[in-house]
């Protein structure tokens, strides 16, 4: 049994065929299902259940893939241990919410690499649910997300700020009534697969508002610029770190009852490259510190 075959067998769990596993761990199909068939040979166990059309994992192989998550990160980190540089050379590869990528991101990752000149940033963007998953299947590092209501069991979530929504409407907009705002005008409604969507449509049901929605969108550029184009009002967060060129829309308060995300960075509690993802936390905590000198770290 080596490192690469439980690698290929983790590769199959996440990606639940053997040819999607044989993309990601680069061989061919053929070579998937030799491997497979040489670790069901050294283990003396059935690792799949091979009566369906596509082959599924037996219990006794989820078992074995937890635990070769494990086995696998201890070796990715085998070196740098013994090196003891704590992780802070090598790659960190981070994911962030896109509602992070013109502001926060930028600015604490420009700061973490100038201290640390050796370590290599992999940045990829996504949606709290989906980072998350990648957090526990060890191909992620960390992630920047917005806390959820449930958090995996297995996943540590360190509180960065609070932001608060606001309504965001065209420059040219005369109204002022949030309220009258959404009942009278196109809504663009925030992805309600994403943690924040799903914050927005519970305070809008919980409040009673009835929205005329237009569209559904995930990018935070794109949902400024339909309301840039007097398309529409939408409700996004208020942002801790605000991008360097923002979209100039006219931005008015919830009041003091709006809905507020907690926006954060998550991990796994077994995470080893705990001193990295230290400085990484340091780092965004400074830039919004920075923007908050007198609040600290809530927005």
């Amino acid at each position: 049994m080596t490192i690469r075959l439980l690698r290929t067998l983790v590769a199959i769990a996440d990606t639940r065929t053997f040819s999607a596993a044989a993309d990601v761990v680069h061989v061919t199909h053929a070579a998937v299902s030799q491997q497979m068939q040489t670790l069901e040979a050294n283990l003396g166990i059935a690792l799949f259940n091979r009566e369906t059309r596509t082959p599924e994992l037996t219990p006794i192989a989820h078992e074995i893939v937890r635990n070769a998550r494990k086995l696998i990160a201890d070796y990715d980190n085998l070196v740098p241990s013994v090196l003891a540089d704590d992780g802070l050379s090598g790659t960190l590869t981070l994911g962030a919410l896109r509602t992070t990528l013109t502001g926060l991101t930028p600015q604490a990752m420009a700061r973490l690499t100038k201290h640390y000149p050796d370590l290599t940033l992999h940045i990829r963007p996504g949606l709290t649910e989906a980072l998350l998953t990648d957090i526990e299947r060890g191909t992620l590092d960390a992630a920047i997300i917005t806390k959820p209501h449930l958090l995996p069991v297995d996943i540590q979530f360190r509180e960065l700020c609070h932001e608060p929504m606001e309504l965001i409407a065209a420059t040219e907009e005369t109204e002022t009534d949030p309220i009258v705002l959404l009942t009278s005008r196109p809504f663009i409604r925030f992805n309600r697969n994403a943690v924040l969507g799903a914050l927005i449509d519970n305070w809008l049901r919980t409040n009673q508002i009835r929205v005329s929605e237009t569209m559904e969108l995930d990018s935070p550029e794109a949902i400024a610029s339909m309301v840039h184009s007097n398309l529409g009002v939408s409700i996004v967060p208020n942002l801790a770190v605000k991008p360097l060129n923002r979209m100039p829309v006219k931005r008015i308060s919830l009041g003091a009852e709006a809905p507020v995300r907690s926006l954060g960075l998550a991990y796994h509690k077994n995470q080893l490259k705990m001193r990295v993802i230290d400085e990484v936390f340091a780092a965004l905590s400074n830039v919004v510190q920075a923007q908050h000198p007198v609040n600290g770290s809530d927005s």
